[in-house]
């Protein structure tokens, strides 16, 4: 009797149990499928457990699903290192209440169908590499509290749709491309096929309608025209770092705002069309000497244009021309003709694809990889030892645009010089086989990364650790204030920290290369494949240059040096909520540090834990800048004689040898 009963209450909880997993909707199975799929680097294994096979995603990292498991309400991963593109399919998992994927490396467009999710309160995509326009569809996410778009490549104007967002308490869309107007209230009325299918009346309300928002940032971008009076309220280093008419915030110069930021926006009043049609009535009533000099002026501005214009097509043709395939086609003849300055790279050595595989042993000393490069170690005859990055892509796929690239990559990191920065020694560019590689100074200890988290931390003891801290920010000071334009490190980690002999560090900017393809692809397709096109290095879109990245990266790796533990750990999550409640408490700072430390010194460690709650703060505004970090961590941290010779004679003898 009792083992019948024991099988009728089984047989009950599997048919529950069938039925909770076949009511979960398929279609949101299958946008978190499709997410993961659009996602092609996934570094730290957060999607690994994310099993397309299983109908149930509750338990899959980053998703929060409802109390009846019907649903999933929440989509969280951040600092993830993330690099791929957001799926249009999101915008079905209909009950979504939080997407949340900031400080990743997303690219591509924000899709228009994020603005199907009516219950979404909170849409954090900020410090990502999304490019193109907000979409206009925004303004139907009825429930949405907080947005934030910051630190991405988002261009054209401000959509007057996200007035309609009644709950919209937070907005957040600095360091962006932003064009245009703030727009306070619109009367445009468009029609109904561009916008009548998302606003909910023909006068599109603007920022003023959001009566319940409370903090907003527009810094960083390229806004013009006035602030609106309803946003006056607001700090005004929300709007820093524009084109606007503000006299109590810092704008752009001139120079980069350029002419339009000078002119109005609005639909021309009454009184402006009768200036233009008295305008009308002087023009047909001029005396005939005035008409002359107009002809004769016209004729000098119209030879001017024609011999700037002659000039410039000579100047392409003094380029040297590199043809390379775009597009191959049944004939074959389908082809770019980019011409590069050839002044570009004059001053940077060019090795040899033959030197340079005799110096790397036939490139058989492979020393790291990503999906798009090799890297191999190698030694010159007579000089120093070497590191040369392979970039792998096939001829076919190398553009002009990858070749504008290439080149202005070289150019910018042979202008970098100083002791703890990665010396870039030259290049190799040759059509047979296809090349193009770069060659570094080798650093021989290894990455930052290999000495904290495989087994060699022992030989970082407190005082080389701060050592290397004082190095990393005196590298980011040059970088940052030193050099004009400023330079950043794409990927600031432990990763693209080396170290030499003497636990000097040495930053390389290795991700540069790592992503090259995927930062071009998007320009690829303004080129057109009719005949010879001609492509100058200023054409292509700038480096991009992220100081603020640079200073919360750099808290992070400080937060790493002392604990020895990885930014991000699938069991343990992220270190900087593991380590928020430690930060600011003096008692417990000690609870922070790695245990293979046998000693540190207070003083260094309050210092250090002041510094990176600064870096990390998420108001970017509030960070310091390299100068005054590097300033405060001189100052404050003692690295003349180490705590470890008093209690090591191994350090003493370091020192002895070193003396």
């Amino acid at each position: 009797m009792m083992a019948y009963i024991y099988l009728l209450l089984l047989f009950l909880s599997y048919g529950v149990s069938l039925v909770t997993s076949r009511s979960f909707p398929s279609d949101e199975v299958m946008a978190l499928t499709t997410f993961k799929e659009d996602i092609y680097e996934d570094p730290h294994l957060v999607l690994s457990n994310w099993n397309v096979l299983d109908s149930d995603p509750c338990e899959w990292f980053g998703i929060t699903c409802n109390k009846e498991r019907q649903h999933v309400i929440k989509i969280n991963i951040s600092s993830s290192s993330l690099k791929g593109f957001l799926a249009p399919e999101i915008g079905q998992i209909t009950y979504l209440q939080e997407l949340t994927l900031q400080k990743n490396k997303l690219l591509g467009i924000i899709p228009k169908e994020l603005g199907m999710l009516k219950f979404l309160k909170v849409l954090d995509l900020g410090m990502n590499r999304l490019t193109g326009p907000i979409p206009l569809e925004l303004g139907n996410l009825s429930s949405v509290v907080k947005i934030n778009l910051q630190s991405n490549g988002l261009t054209g104007s401000l959509p007057a749709e996200l007035g309609n967002l009644k709950y919209l308490e937070e907005l957040r869309l600095d360091r962006n491309r932003l064009k245009g107007a703030v727009p306070a209230y619109s009367n445009s009325t468009f029609t109904a096929n561009t916008r009548g299918m998302y606003a909910t009346h023909s006068n599109l309300p603007g920022l003023c309608s959001s009566s319940q928002l409370k903090v907003a940032d527009f810094s960083y971008n390229f806004l013009i025209g006035r602030i609106p009076k309803c946003l006056e309220h607001l700090p005004s280093a929300s709007f820093q770092g524009n084109c606007l008419q503000a006299n109590n915030t810092k704008q752009r110069p001139s120079s980069q705002c350029g002419a339009e930021s000078s002119e109005s926006h609005q639909a021309p009043s009454s009184k402006h069309q009768r200036a233009e049609d008295v305008a009308k009535h002087t023009k047909a009533s001029k005396p005939a000497w005035l008409l002359a000099l107009e002809i004769v002026t016209g004729i000098m501005v119209g030879s001017l244009f024609l011999v700037a214009l002659l000039t410039a097509f000579q100047r392409c043709n003094s380029k040297s021309a590199i043809i390379i395939p775009w597009k191959k086609s049944g004939s074959g003849k389908d082809h770019v003709v980019v011409y590069i300055d050839s002044e570009l790279l004059k001053d940077v050595t060019k090795f040899s694809r033959q030197e340079l595989e005799v110096a790397c042993e036939d490139f058989s000393n492979i020393i790291g990889s990503s999906p798009d490069s090799l890297v191999y170690k190698g030694t010159m005859k007579g000089g120093p030892e070497i590191a040369v990055i392979s970039l792998c892509i096939k001829e076919e796929r190398w553009t002009g645009y990858l070749e504008l690239y290439y080149q202005r990559e070289v150019a910018e990191l042979a202008r970098l010089n100083h002791e703890n920065l990665g010396k870039l020694l030259g290049y190799c560019r040759e059509s047979t086989p296809f090349t193009r590689m770069l060659v570094f100074e080798y650093a021989s200890n290894g990455t930052l990364y290999e000495h904290l988290h495989y087994g060699e931390g022992s030989q970082l003891y407190w005082t080389r650790r701060m050592r290397i801290i004082l190095g990393i920010a005196r590298g980011l000071k040059y970088l940052h204030t030193e050099l004009d334009p400023p330079f950043t490190i794409l990927e600031l980690n432990s990763s693209a920290v080396y170290l030499t002999e003497d636990f000097s560090p040495k930053l390389v900017d290795f991700e540069s290369w790592k992503s090259i393809l995927s930062r071009s692809e998007k320009n690829s397709g303004s080129v057109g494949n009719n005949g010879a096109v001609c492509l100058l290095p200023n054409s292509v879109e700038k480096r991009h240059v992220d100081i603020h990245g640079n200073i919360h990266a750099f808290g992070i790796l400080m937060l790493e040096i002392i604990s020895g533990r990885p930014p991000f750990c699938k069991d343990k999550g992220s270190l900087i909520d593991w380590a928020k409640d430690y930060l600011e408490l003096p008692e417990v700072m000690s609870y922070l540090l790695d245990p293979e430390l046998k000693h540190f010194r207070y003083e260094d460690l309050k210092a250090i834990c002041e510094v990176i709650c600064l870096c990390i703060q998420p108001d970017s505004s509030k960070q310091p800048s390299m100068d005054e970090i590097s300033s405060v961590l001189e100052s404050k941290i003692d690295t003349s004689v180490s705590i470890e010779f008093k209690s090591s004679s191994l350090a003493w003898a370091e020192l002895a040898l070193a003396s």
